[in-house]
């Protein structure tokens, strides 16, 4: 990446660490965004996030 200004610009400017997984596994890398935050040190956990007007 360190050498790949377009690669870099586009992990820098991903929103979540799922995005960042998806370009890696674009490029052959096999990681999830969960595994990338359980390498920084970052807690994961998931929450459900309800919407008005959701039907269950």
């Amino acid at each position: 990446m360190q050498s790949d200004e377009d690669l870099k610009k586009q992990v820098t400017t991903s929103f979540t660490a799922d995005d960042v997984a998806l370009l890696g596994q674009r490029l052959g890398y096999d990681f999830s965004g969960d595994d990338l935050l359980r390498f920084n040190g970052q807690k994961v956990t998931v929450r459900k996030v309800d919407h008005p007007g959701e039907y269950h």
